[in-house]
């Protein structure tokens, strides 16, 4: 059954409430994650000089802004907890936007790359080709996306308080292709483990000049 107008605002509602109430226990509990692997995944796949203008979607805390801002590059974070909107403006100094998932204001043609980890999951599966495209619209011409994800087998529902879908890779991929991006590479997290110890599912993708 489709997830009608009033499902959707509950879900949202539902999950950044969890995320707003459990802001400063999420911040400590990521604080120390190692994510330079997803980092240089886009950054190695970003055409021209640099700096570059990169969206962090779903920055949450701040943390990877910090990190992208060091690097020289102009960083915009986006959550829709405004906790988190909050925390990341004061921890980083970047500009950062406080914009629902599903109700995106993005400006067109204006990202070299746009940084989705651990975010896009959480947008209802009948929803993606949707914010996908808006995705897709705010890159500049062959801009890239990466995102990362908790894999499964296509299952969507809720996890505690806050709703999120696992997908596989193909068909996260048949979503990304639907949506005009063209793929460039793919692995799973954590390295070095064998694959059932590696929950994370992490793309490139590419919008085509």
């Amino acid at each position: 059954m489709p997830l009608l107008p009033a499902d959707l605002a509950s879900i949202t509602a539902t999950t950044l409430d969890d995320y707003n109430r459990n802001a400063e226990g999420f911040r400590e509990g990521t604080r120390d994650h190692d994510v330079s692997q997803n980092i240089e995944a886009l950054l190695r796949n970003i055409r021209g000089s640099t700096p570059f203008t990169l969206l962090d979607f779903g920055c949450g805390p701040g943390r990877d802004l910090k990190v992208f801002s060091r690097m020289g590059h102009q960083a915009i974070g986006l959550d829709g907890a405004l906790a988190f909107v909050e925390m990341a403006r004061a921890d980083s100094g970047c500009e950062v936007w406080h914009q629902d998932f599903l109700a995106l204001d993005l400006p067109a043609g204006f990202f070299d790359g746009i940084y989705a980890n651990a975010s896009l999951f959480h947008v209802p599966v009948q929803e993606l080709p949707r914010v996908l495209r808006q995705l897709h619209a705010a890159l500049k011409s062959g801009g890239v996306l990466f995102s990362s994800n908790p894999r499964g087998s296509n299952e969507e529902g809720w996890n505690g308080n806050r709703y999120g879908a696992w997908h596989d890779f193909d068909a996260w991929r048949h979503l990304l292709e639907e949506a005009g991006f063209v793929a460039l590479e793919h692995y799973y997290r954590p390295a070095g483990l064998p694959r059932e110890q590696q929950p994370w599912l992490a793309s490139v993708w590419r919008k085509p000049s």
